[in-house]
């Protein structure tokens, strides 16, 4: 009995599936002149096969096969391809390095010539501000604010006792009552905020974790816009250009260095926004 195995090969029977057969096709189509890959049936049938054997390879890096087969034909009508020991893998491997700056150009928004350069695509892919559930300034580290006093582990003796900590959440208690806020309502939640502060060690990550917390906010019984301004005002504004200002460093921190009561009660931005957001006012508007 009689086995027979098919290949791809053209009504002439030239096997461009091996690497000599690739190689005395590639010769023959060079010696043929320039029309001889338009005008070359089997040409046409090598494209289609490189097609079918590249699309993989080109699926991978979010391409189109015929992009792939575009790279292959480029890199079999040069010399390298032609002398090559193995021409098959000199053109995979030319796809290849191609595929990969296709990709690289199209996340950078840049030629594929630039691409290939690594000066160039070191670089990540642009992101849209919009992409990120957070905004630029709470993870890139550029916009980060560094607290003056982060460092100081003695408190400093002209601050007393107001700079202890005891004192600075009593401190902002008392100035949160004497604006209107219930101590009922102002105690446990300024309280809570602290907490979190403590466990989580920054303002930012506090302010991003607690204005979340609808639970923690229910169980509070503060309602949503009088939270937002607590939290806030507690804990300062991570935006640039806020960090030497009251606004940006919160009431806590200007507590603990050294500014009392009377020094915040003085700041009418401060007292407008604490007291018109205040849980009863705000019920007594409805």
């Amino acid at each position: 009995m009689t086995t027979t195995t098919t290949t791809a090969t053209d009504p002439a029977g030239e096997d461009y599936t091996s690497g000599e057969g690739l190689r005395a096709l590639l010769n023959r189509l060079h010696d043929a002149g320039s029309g001889a890959w338009e005008h070359d049936p089997v040409a046409a049938e090598l494209m289609s096969y490189a097609a079918e054997k590249y699309a993989p390879l080109a699926r991978k890096h979010g391409l189109d096969p015929w992009e792939a087969v575009s790279a292959a034909f480029d890199v079999m009508r040069t010399r390298a391809a032609r002398e090559a020991d193995d021409p098959w893998g000199v053109v995979t491997h030319a796809v290849r390095i191609t595929c990969i700056a296709e990709e690289r150009g199209q996340g950078l928004l840049c030629s594929v010539h630039q691409a290939r350069r690594p000066h160039v695509s070191c670089f990540h892919d642009p992101e849209r501000l919009s992409e990120r559930e957070n905004t630029l300034s709470d993870y890139h580290p550029a916009f980060h604010v560094t607290d003056p006093h982060h460092h100081d582990n003695e408190p400093d003796a002209d601050v007393g006792e107001s700079a202890s900590v005891t004192g600075a959440v009593e401190d902002a208690i008392l100035l949160f009552m004497l604006l209107g806020w219930p101590e009922g309502t102002a105690r446990p939640a300024i309280e809570h905020v602290c907490e979190a502060l403590a466990r989580i060690g920054s303002r930012t990550g506090t302010y991003e974790a607690l204005r979340r917390d609808r639970h923690a906010r229910a169980l509070l019984d503060v309602p949503a816009a009088s939270w937002t301004v607590l939290l806030r005002v507690l804990l300062g504004r991570a935006t640039p250009g806020y960090g030497a200002t009251g606004e940006g460093r919160g009431i806590l921190l200007r507590l603990l260095i050294g500014e009392g009561l009377p020094v915040l009660l003085g700041d009418d931005g401060l007292v407008a926004t604490i007291s018109h957001t205040a849980p009863h006012t705000r019920r007594r508007g409805a």
